[in-house]
């Protein structure tokens, strides 16, 4: 038992020195390259078989290509900050309203309001009841009126009695109709043809005049009918 145990303590030493010594995996590998009876070759990693020719080259053992670096990914640098657009706030008049009158003969034009020209008629056009009396006409020997008769009366034919028409009168206003949006700004747009159509026969007063009325369309224009 003791001899065994003196024999293990030797072999230690020699155990560890092997481990030392071992050398790494070589870079090279030996192919050698076989030829049988039959001039058959083949390549191969062993010595070849007993009765075949044998060539042998030592060849550099392949590797794994090295791994590609990772490439650092730049950092991005912040920019300029662009400065937020501005705003604009636009305020637009709502659209202006355009009427047409009419006269009592048929005449049409425009308003702005929508109130119509006013006109004096007395009372009894509007259907109220004639007050007054009968005056005798001048030569026929009655007293001759303080005031002529009223306007627009004439006496009957062949003499007889002027009719004197109390009551007064009052002031009436033409009919007036709202127009339609579109049809204002196709009126709009024949007024300043006609304005324009005028300047070139009217005197230097009246030019400054239709200027302004012409600025005045062309502001309305862009307002309220889109443009002009």
């Amino acid at each position: 038992m003791r001899s065994a145990v003196v024999l293990g303590l030797c072999l230690l030493p020699l155990g560890g020195g092997a481990l030392a010594q071992a050398k790494p995996a070589s870079s090279t590998v030996t192919v050698y390259r076989c030829t049988d009876a039959g001039g058959k070759q083949s390549l191969r990693d062993t010595p070849c078989p007993k009765g075949q020719q044998q060539q042998a080259r030592e060849m550099l053992r392949p590797q794994d290509a090295p791994k590609p670096k990772p490439v650092p990914v730049p950092t991005p640098v912040p920019g300029p900050v662009a400065p937020a657009p501005e705003v604009r706030t636009v305020y637009l008049a709502p659209p202006r309203p355009m009427y047409e009158c009419t006269t009592p003969d048929g005449d049409r034009y425009t308003s702005e309001d929508g109130v119509g020209n006013p006109r004096w008629v007395p009372l009894w056009t509007l259907g109220y009841p004639a007050v007054g009396r009968p005056i005798r006409p001048p030569g026929s020997g009655s007293r001759q009126p303080s005031s002529p008769p009223t306007a627009g009366m004439r006496p009957p034919h062949g003499g007889g009695h002027w009719p004197v028409i109390g009551g007064g009168g009052t002031w009436i206003r033409d009919q007036c109709a709202l127009l339609p949006p579109r049809e204002t700004c196709a009126r709009l747009r024949d007024r300043r043809d006609a304005i324009r159509t005028r300047f070139f026969n009217a005197q230097e007063k009246e030019r400054d005049v239709l200027r302004l009325e012409e600025r005045g369309i062309n502001a309305r224009l862009d307002n309220d009918c889109g443009g002009r």
